[in-house]
């Protein structure tokens, strides 16, 4: 598999229809990963593009996605990575 092939995942969404999005971010919180997925139909330019933000876990040598159930966890998760969006705009 070549690295760009790397940066693609497919994942079921909402609807159960299969999406194929780039690997946007991974970011580590709370001693888990997440992974930042942008649907390869939203254009990364689109501010109003919809980023799919999961958890990553690894086992052994395999690795998947997986939704976060947790509401209060998700909430922490995505007010982290704006935190992130408001340094990188300071600079």
């Amino acid at each position: 598999m070549s690295e760009e092939e790397q940066n693609y995942v497919e994942i079921i969404d909402e609807d159960g229809q299969l999406t194929k999005c780039e690997i946007y971010d991974v970011i580590d919180f709370e001693e888990k990963t997440y992974a930042l997925l942008l649907p390869l139909s939203e254009s990364e330019d689109d501010e109003d593009a919809e980023v799919i933000v999961m958890e990553y876990i690894e086992e052994g040598d395999d690795g998947y996605f997986q939704n976060i159930e947790d509401e209060a966890e998700f909430n922490r998760v995505c007010q982290y990575i704006e935190s992130l969006d408001d340094e990188e705009e300071e600079e």
